[in-house]
């Protein structure tokens, strides 16, 4: 492929990304953009806003989410004002808070299910719950790895930025 060719389609990705991204609100964008990049394990540098400054990576600004308004101190605080109806609705709050609040890069099904246990909303298979959140459009959650051959094998998952805006949405119901 030539440096010209090249150029037109990193052009053709940037033009289709903005698209996208525009009528997205600032913080919505900088969620977007540092999911992608932790998605796709791009290493950045340069300035925020165009600025360039090399000797400082560009980090996309944390907006306050519903979460963090609230200041929930425990997972029961969150469950319950998250009020999740759904098995797998209950196995993304689990995760949230995993990811959010005890700030792990991927979460096992063991260490979700046993924050629902301890509130006596253990899932008899959370695999399950878990591999709907992965099946939905736009995935609220994702299979970052599998350790083993079986179907049992332990797996690693994270939620998506569409599962911590779902998450968000189930607190704004409640308010």
């Amino acid at each position: 492929m030539s440096a010209t060719d090249q150029a037109g389609d990193e052009f053709s990705a940037i033009k289709n990304i903005h698209a996208e991204l525009h009528p997205l609100s600032p913080d919505a964008r900088a969620r977007v953009v540092k999911y992608l990049v932790d998605l796709f394990e791009v290493e950045i540098s340069g300035g925020v806003s165009g600025k360039s400054n090399p000797e400082k990576p560009i980090a996309a600004k944390e907006a306050p989410d519903a979460a963090d308004q609230a200041g929930f101190d425990t997972f029961a605080e969150l469950f319950d004002a998250a009020d999740p109806q759904t098995n797998s609705d209950k196995a993304l709050v689990a995760g949230y808070w995993l990811q959010k609040f005890e700030k792990v890069e991927g979460f096992d099904s063991q260490s979700a299910n046993k924050l629902l246990k301890n509130l006596g909303h253990g899932l008899a298979n959370i695999t399950s719950a878990l591999t709907a959140l992965k099946d939905q459009k736009p995935a609220l959650a994702l299979q970052l790895k599998k350790s083993g051959s079986s179907q049992q094998a332990r797996k690693l998952y994270k939620v998506t930025v569409a599962g911590f805006k779902a998450i968000e949405d189930m607190m704004q119901k409640g308010d």
